[in-house]
């Protein structure tokens, strides 16, 4: 892994507080991209603040707590943020702790075409996320034949149904409401059941979820144990659920596993594959970054 030589240290990062409401201002964070990073497909609880004085601010919620992230070129203001909270949780969530120019420079010197280089200009500045574990696989697990806005629809009425509330009065100009709600714990999914997730219209991923959360509570699943094993046996571990096939396991290992290597193929990306690579192109030959092309691929299809 690629990582920057000292923790923060490329940073300079101020404290601030209005209205009782603590924010932090980085500046000099480069090749880091908010709308991106969050609108990319890898997380589903943030959205877009409307109207903000930001040239362009996400915010949801994250470790039990609401943040808002906006940005001016390479200045990132983090609200309801203290600097000991960004350098214990948030330099890692949001990969600034990775040297992605490096990363790029890897990726290409695997697969020079014109097509990769393109892309990874295009999606210059996504990062993935070291999101919460359970939260991940819990998301991917809902996202089987779903699409994004039904995805998002779904995981916020669970986490309002069985998660803990989440006051957040003083963040409405930032896109909260009274009220939020954080990722419901296994136990918690556990009691609703399998008749309360259908209930929340997820369908026929009602049994999934819930052998998921059986499987974490009761301690079968280790999240974490399964986050230090090679992604072949991480993933092998995960599709022990049922209902997780090699898509999501994919996307879990990725987004909150540090499995870079790990290459989620949906219909978006096979068809990047059948149009852009020869018929025995093998994604494992890019790389202990393939995770990352898969990002840059996913990205410049979805949003050419």
């Amino acid at each position: 892994m690629i990582y920057q030589a000292e923790k923060c240290s490329p940073f300079v990062i101020k404290e601030r507080n209005k209205d009782g409401l603590d924010y932090i201002e980085i500046e000099n964070v480069h090749g880091f991209s908010v709308a991106k990073t969050f609108d990319c497909g890898q997380c589903f609880r943030f959205e877009r603040v409307e109207g903000s004085p930001h040239e362009v601010e996400f915010s949801g919620v994250a470790f039990g707590r609401f943040l808002s992230f906006g940005q001016d070129g390479d200045i990132l203001t983090i609200y309801n943020c203290t600097k000991d909270f960004f350098e214990e949780k948030l330099y890692f969530y949001l990969g600034l702790c990775d040297d992605y120019e490096a990363i790029r420079h890897d990726i290409l010197s695997r697969c020079p075409a014109e097509y990769m280089r393109s892309v990874s200009e295009y999606g210059e500045g996504i990062r993935i996320l070291r999101q919460e574990k359970w939260e991940t696989l819990c998301s991917f697990i809902i996202s089987q034949n779903n699409n994004i806005p039904r995805i998002k629809k779904i995981i916020r009425a669970l986490s309002e149904k069985c998660g803990e509330r989440i006051d957040c009065a003083e963040l409405h100009e930032h896109g909260a409401c009274a009220a939020e709600y954080s990722f419901p714990t296994p136990e918690a999914v556990m009691a609703l059941g399998i008749i309360g997730l259908r209930e929340l219209k997820v369908g026929f991923r009602a049994s999934y979820i819930f052998d998921a959360a059986e499987k974490v509570a009761s301690g079968e699943l280790d999240l974490d144990k399964i986050s230090e094993l090679p992604f072949d046996d991480c993933a092998a571990s995960l599709m022990k659920i049922k209902g997780v096939g090699m898509k999501v396991a994919s996307c879990t290992a990725l987004f909150c596993m540090e499995k870079f290597d790990a290459f989620p193929i949906d219909v978006w990306i096979r068809r990047v594959l059948e149009e852009k690579f020869p018929k025995d192109f093998d994604p494992k030959s890019l790389g202990e970054y393939a995770g990352i092309a898969q990002q840059y691929m996913f990205y410049g299809a979805r949003f050419d």
